[in-house]
């Protein structure tokens, strides 16, 4: 193998490192929550410069977040099986170059959603950035099993970032949203929390999987799940909703109320609670009510 052969791939894999950090498959679920409220706010299409930037912007964001947390949280990382491979851990990527990294997405994200946007739209983004990394990572996470609850807040900001990218305020249909996704939030992660129970136990981050048995969590996860469904019908009246949105958030919010009711039953019953079917089925919920609030709008009915 080539000298320039060997480099090629050195610099590919630092490349993949550094994107690694910045968690992709939440970087999708986040922008799924943007898109769609920016043709909610604007009543139908809207501009598609404007969507583009905003996207731009909202994933700079995003990654600077996530990359953060990598940075804060690579002593427990090298302890726990889901996060052994993370490139802090790994030595792909040096503590030095992730922060570098993170300040420079969070500086970039705000300049550029203050360029292509306007100023509340970026003072979201960077509020975002200061509620994952500081109330969430630095504060929450190691202290409490509410953690997930208030810190994921954050997870809260790309509705609202996506709302003022298109109108430079903010109104009650995207309150409504934001609610939506802070109430989705634990019965989408507590889930995962179970699953890898051992992992936070042995790193000593409270998680609810940890502080409270299977079936304890499977409650819990059932009146978040009926509080995210009711919370996702308030748009329907608050936001004049047609048809598509309302069969949508009845009939996947009814699905997804049966996941958890399902997780909670098997965990009372003794058998296995399978917690990781809760949490896709909760990933798969949100994305079709958010594709849902993107197409109501452009339909007569």
């Amino acid at each position: 193998m080539s000298d320039q052969t060997v480099r090629k791939s050195s610099i590919g894999r630092t490349v993949k490192a550094y994107i690694t950090l910045t968690k992709p498959r939440v970087l999708e679920l986040l922008l799924v929550s943007t898109v769609p409220v920016m043709f909610l706010a604007q009543g139908g299409l809207p501009n598609l410069w404007l969507v583009l930037a905003t996207v731009i912007g909202g994933s700079l964001s995003a990654g600077s977040a996530a990359s953060f947390n990598m940075y804060l949280d690579r002593d427990i990382d090298a302890h726990m099986h889901r996060t052994e491979n993370r490139p802090l851990v790994t030595g792909e990527v040096s503590p030095r170059g992730a922060l570098v990294f993170s300040w420079t997405l969070a500086i970039a994200s705000t300049v550029w959603l203050l360029a292509t946007t306007n100023w509340l739209t970026a003072a979201l983004s960077a509020t975002a950035i200061f509620f994952y990394v500081v109330i969430y990572t630095m504060i929450l996470k190691r202290r409490t099993e509410q953690n997930i609850v208030w810190g994921g807040i954050a997870g809260c900001f790309p509705v609202l970032i996506g709302w003022s990218a298109v109108t430079g305020s903010l109104d009650w249909p995207a309150f409504i949203l934001f609610l939506l996704v802070f109430l989705w939030t634990p019965p989408h992660y507590w889930p995962l929390s179970m699953k890898y129970k051992d992992d936070y136990e042995d790193v000593d981050v409270p998680m609810l999987g940890v502080t409270r048995n299977a079936s304890q969590v499977g409650l819990q996860v059932i009146l978040y799940a009926w509080a995210t469904v009711a919370c996702s019908l308030l748009l329907v009246p608050i936001a004049n909703m047609g048809l598509v949105y309302t069969i949508s958030a009845a009939v996947f919010g009814g699905w997804f109320i049966y996941e958890s009711h399902r997780l909670y039953n098997r965990a009372v019953h003794g058998t296995e609670p399978r917690p990781m079917r809760v949490f896709h089925a909760s990933i798969t919920y949100l994305t079709l009510i958010f594709v849902a609030v993107a197409v109501d709008p452009l339909l007569p009915f």
